[in-house]
């Protein structure tokens, strides 16, 4: 069989990673639907191990060498006849030899085209034949700095799953979440939860804030909790393994992220998935996601007194964050399940014609 379809990644391993979410999002949807059509799907991972790729038997590891990704990206580009990237970081490599003559298909996910956007990146955002984005509100913030990248087609992101998380009894303890990895900027709203506990803990005794995730950040968000007079319910336990995530999720009450930098957001949909109400902000793609007053609440970090009522609303009122929560898992239940990230996927493969064209030339 000629492979027809190339997948480009940073990783398709199980990681917290939001791109290589939207990796294996794409390795799933294709690889079903390319043995449907009989046609071959490879794949080229730049930083797995060949021990975590066990899942995914059609694709390659480079271990971290980038030489190794664009020679072997360029080698399977010669027989290919698409080439789909999970980033534009990815999609670099396309164009520095032949696999630039085949059709291309390039992620964009926020601020690699927002305001720090590199150049090249730009570049490659201009020039794919396909380029996607997470959300309308990337897709207008990218073009209103960059020509061309108007052109980009939506798709929202989703789930990897179907499955509705089993009920679990509401926590003891009010908490807060906040997961996601703690970058050196803290961009997340680490600060903002943690200036903001004083005043959670004024109306809510025993609100408990977990700071779950790792990065070159933690140290200084570390220092942040230890040095505020509400520490003692401050709580950061670090890296979570993606299998005690369904555990960390039932001790939870609120999942908070106001960040600022959200192409997407998908710890929202995790957390819509389970049943639990969400705090954004107003800053980013979080609000796309995030129905204000509906699965939960967006404020204006500029605000501070926003965080600290949209916190003590739903830790104050057990039956107000259910409601939240389940119009959560109804939103997910539309939206953001796997098949509808599949089926919104493959109707842009379609009406495009990005892969059936190329197959039918081929065929």
């Amino acid at each position: 069989m000629d492979e027809r379809c190339v997948l480009a990644a940073e990783s398709l391993a199980a990681k917290d990673s939001g791109i290589g979410r939207v990796a294996r999002l794409m390795a799933k949807v294709l690889s079903e639907h390319l043995a449907e059509h009989r046609a071959a799907l490879r794949g080229i991972s730049l930083s797995d191990e060949p021990g975590d790729l066990s899942e995914w038997p059609w694709a390659v590891s480079c271990a971290g060498n980038r030489l190794a990704y664009v020679l072997r990206l360029q080698a399977r580009g010669l027989r290919a006849s698409s080439m789909v990237y999970d980033s534009l970081s990815m999609a670099r490599g396309h164009f520095m030899g032949p696999a630039r003559w085949r059709s291309a298909l390039a992620w964009m996910h926020g601020i690699d085209v927002w305001e720090a956007a590199r150049a090249e990146h730009v570049r490659v955002a201009q020039n794919v034949d396909l380029l996607l984005t997470n959300t309308e509100y990337t897709r207008r913030r990218a073009a209103a700095l960059h020509p061309g990248l108007e052109r980009a087609t939506v798709c929202w992101l989703g789930s990897e799953t179907d499955a509705v998380p089993r009920s679990e009894r509401p926590p003891d303890r009010p908490t807060v979440l906040l997961l996601s990895r703690i970058d050196r900027e803290s961009y997340k709203g680490h600060r903002e939860l943690i200036a903001a506990w004083p005043g959670v803990l004024e109306r809510v005794p025993r609100a408990r804030l977990v700071i779950a995730g790792a990065g070159p950040g933690i140290g200084e968000v570390r220092a942040l909790a230890r040095s505020s007079p509400a520490t003692a319910n401050i709580e950061l336990i670090g890296y979570v393994p993606e299998a005690e995530l369904p555990a960390l999720w039932g001790r939870t009450t609120v999942l908070a992220m106001p960040s600022r930098g959200e192409g997407f957001g998908l710890t929202y949909v995790e957390a819509m998935r389970h049943g639990i109400p969400v705090v954004a902000s107003r800053e980013d793609a979080g609000q796309e996601v995030n129905v204000d007053g509906e699965t939960g609440f967006n404020v204006a970090r500029r605000r501070p007194r926003e965080l600290v009522e949209a916190l003590t609303a739903l830790l104050g009122d057990r039956d107000r964050a259910r409601v939240m929560g389940m119009a959560g898992r109804e939103r997910w239940l539309r939206h953001f399940t796997f098949s509808a990230f599949k089926g919104r996927f493959l109707r842009i493969l379609d009406e495009t014609n990005f892969l059936a064209r190329r197959m039918n030339e081929q065929g």
